[in-house]
């Protein structure tokens, strides 16, 4: 882990546009469900850019992630589906 990353949280190491970009999208469709691979073939990131923006709107409650791997609204649906 670079030192930086220590003091701060996982929303401050991603570009905001792309946060963004992907709240916008779970807000626009609220029943949307999405895969890691999903995302990264819909915003065109790159694995690790992609994987630290998931994170980042998990960490900050907005988004869940679900038994299967799925990222859903944390806000939408039961919780495990």
């Amino acid at each position: 882990m670079i030192e930086w990353e220590l003091c701060f949280g996982p929303a401050e190491r991603v570009d905001p546009d792309h946060l963004r970009r992907a709240r916008g999208e779970f807000l626009e469709m609220p029943g949307l469900r999405l895969t890691s691979a999903q995302a990264q073939r819909l915003w065109a990131l790159e694995p690790t850019t992609c994987e630290t923006l998931l994170a980042a709107l998990v960490a900050e409650k907005f988004l869940r992630r679900t038994p299967d791997g799925a990222f859903t609204r944390a806000d939408s649906g039961t919780p495990g589906r």
